[in-house]
């Protein structure tokens, strides 16, 4: 069941290019039977084996932002091991609950954006990406598309790599969800750059989480994480070849709406 759940969790990624991460602990919970301090680690694993698998097909594209993606992510791994070690204070069912919320969150918002901007549900963090036209936001680039520093600039990065990583650490996710938008709005790039970046960053902060969990546990099943894993690639390359042709709003709602009934199921399972 496990190679099975990497599949679901890398096709998803490979379908929607978001999402995969966040189906992680509720498949983890429900079907393992995992608790979830494990299932907060074993699914940093695995997204930042998918990550790394998207970013390496996105390295030669020249979409990904080099500075704006080091100060994410720099920030971001420093304060994953301090979001893991909060989780591990809180209560599980607290944890749940917080973690159940985030769902219904990034729900909501895939749900909107399916309804409201269609055309960005079809952009695939596994695709081949082109480049946009940028829009203008707090960091600039020259007319080179030289990355201009400041104080602003690098201050908004900074925090926001930190939001992104305690998110991390406390919850599993990968953070794509909340990425890609900071660095839509935060710099003048393309939503395509976004998310050949986003994919960077997030297979550096969930590293970073997944280490902090190894070192803070006894005993890790790596056959386990094995199993997920290349579950989690392959579901992402058979996922990728039929994502142009199925991927879009009306997949993206059915996912939204999956994504909230798993969250509720698990709170309804913790509670009793």
């Amino acid at each position: 069941m496990a190679f099975v759940i990497g599949l679901v969790i890398g096709s998803i990624l490979g379908l929607t290019g978001a999402g995969g991460s966040i189906f992680a602990v509720p498949l983890l919970l429900l079907v393992l039977g995992l608790s979830l301090p494990d299932a907060i680690g074993v699914a940093m694993a695995a997204v930042a084996v998918s990550a790394v698998y998207g970013s390496l097909k996105n390295w030669r594209s020249n979409n990904v932002l080099w500075i704006q993606a080091g100060l994410l992510g720099v920030s971001g791994v420093a304060v994953a091991p301090a979001g893991r070690w909060l989780g591990a204070q809180l209560d599980e069912t607290l944890l749940l609950l917080g973690f159940s919320l985030l769902a219904w969150g990034i729900a909501a918002r895939m749900y909107r954006q399916a309804t409201q901007n269609p055309e960005v549900s079809r952009v695939l963090r596994s695709s081949k990406l082109a480049a946009q036209a940028p829009t203008p936001s707090v960091c600039r680039l020259s007319s080179t598309g030289r990355f201009q520093w400041g104080l602003r600039c690098v201050g908004s990065l900074l925090l926001s790599g930190s939001i992104v990583g305690l998110l991390t650490g406390l919850f599993g996710v990968g953070g794509g969800f909340l990425i890609v938008p900071l660095l839509m709005v935060l710099n003048q790039v393309s939503i395509q750059q976004a998310i050949a970046s986003s994919l960077v960053i997030i297979a550096a902060v969930s590293s970073s989480g997944f280490i902090s969990y190894m070192l803070a546990s006894p005993s890790v099943d790596y056959d386990l994480l094995t199993l997920i894993a290349l579950g989690g690639v392959l579901g992402m390359f058979f996922g990728q070849l039929v994502a142009t042709r199925v991927a879009g709003p009306r997949l993206q709602k059915v996912f939204a709406v999956c994504l909230s009934l798993i969250a509720l199921v698990n709170i309804f399972t913790q509670l009793r």
